[in-house]
């Protein structure tokens, strides 16, 4: 069995590194921490994240994607002291730069500032 280890993949010019561009992975994802001012904790393909008010975060792509028919795929927890609740963040705005993420409660419907709101996009980048 052989194994491969590797810090940096490049194209096949040698310029620039791989990109996913039409294989099964996530293109974009976030790990938001929505309380008072919202901020990224980690991401991929994600340049900016917009506040657009209570419980409502737009997420600009750094390589935009081909269609505006992907899947953004989103969830979250209110808070670690509430771990066991059940919340949606759905995307409400798709285009092929941006996605907007709608975070609520379920057991409640209310809108409400996650502790955690998490994005994935799966779909195919520009």
């Amino acid at each position: 069995m052989s194994t491969l280890k590797a810090d940096t993949i490049v194209a096949a010019n040698g310029s620039s590194p791989v990109t996913l561009t039409k294989q099964s992975a996530a293109k974009a994802w976030a790990n938001i921490d929505g309380t008072s001012t919202a901020n990224l904790r980690d991401s991929f393909n994600i340049s900016t994240l917009t506040d657009v008010g209570l419980s409502n975060y737009k997420l600009t792509f750094s390589s935009t994607m081909s269609t505006a028919n992907y899947s953004p795929v989103a969830s979250g927890n209110i808070s670690t002291a509430n771990s066991g609740r059940t919340v949606s963040c759905p995307g409400s705005t798709i285009t092929t730069s941006e996605v907007d993420m709608k975070c609520f409660r379920t057991d409640t419907l209310a809108a409400e500032d996650f502790a955690y709101a998490i994005s994935q996009i799966h779909g195919d980048l520009a």
